[in-house]
């Protein structure tokens, strides 16, 4: 049962943020909530304002892992001393297929962004799996404070949090909870001149359940599953998988 006193614990209101949230929680395994205040998911840092860095400060956030690509990150760069940054790019390729499309003189419609978005979707599995098992490196390494996060905190930010909860052993239910909290909480900025039409828009700022099944469909069918994908492509060996639940479950 997810209450709204739940979600006013888990949404971390900031000015320059809207996506940022706790994964405390959430019964993982043999019944183990994950703890609050360690595990942090969100949009990007770079329109924070100081207020917002001290709330950071005062979680005790001293790191944050980076999904963005090299260009998504430049452009909204962010240096706050008090977090060390870690990049873990994954180029972003939805937009850029929409593009594509549309300069080839075709209409985008939205079955196209769609299908972008599970595409998309699949490469993550398909091309940036050591992406994800960078992000279980360094949360075995130590169990302090993290954030994790991408441009608007919903799609590889979206995968690697249900990686997460999954390797944590929390419920199919409460993971799909957990993904579909974006389109409660994200406010897209609206800045940024777009040639896509607001259907296409729409699909592309929100999550939907067929996004990430498309990614699970790859992790079942090209890894035998998530538990073999998490020990064989992420590197969760049982010994990690104990340490991971040490640091993050009660």
């Amino acid at each position: 049962m997810h209450t709204p006193q739940d979600l006013a614990r888990r949404h971390i209101p900031l000015q320059g943020a809207s996506n940022f949230r706790d994964l405390g929680g959430y019964k993982g395994h043999e019944n183990r909530p994950v703890k609050w205040r360690k595990l942090f998911r969100s949009d990007h840092l770079a329109n924070l304002v100081p207020k917002d860095v001290t709330q950071l400060e005062a979680l005790g956030i001293a790191r944050a892992f980076d999904f963005r690509g090299q260009q998504e990150s430049q452009a909204q760069s962010y240096h706050w001393p008090q977090i060390e940054r870690h990049s873990l790019n994954i180029e972003p390729t939805v937009v850029q297929r929409l593009q594509a499309h549309h300069l080839s003189g075709k209409p985008l419609t939205a079955v196209d962004a769609l299908d972008a978005m599970q595409t998309t979707y699949r490469d993550f599995v398909r091309l940036d799996s050591h992406r994800f098992a960078q992000l279980f490196e360094h949360l075995l390494d130590k169990p302090d404070p993290l954030l994790f996060h991408c441009t608007a905190g919903k799609d590889r930010t979206g995968l690697a949090a249900a990686l997460v909860l999954f390797a944590l052993g929390v419920s199919e239910k409460d993971i799909w909870h957990d993904y579909l909290l974006t389109n409660q909480l994200y406010k897209r900025n609206s800045t940024g001149a777009t040639t896509l039409s607001p259907d296409v828009l729409k699909i592309v700022w929100e999550v939907q359940e067929s996004f990430l099944t498309a990614s699970l469909d790859i992790i079942e069918t090209e890894h035998g599953g998530v538990h073999s994908y998490l020990s064989n492509q992420l590197g969760l060996t049982p010994a990690a998988l104990q340490k991971l639940r040490a640091h993050f479950l009660e």
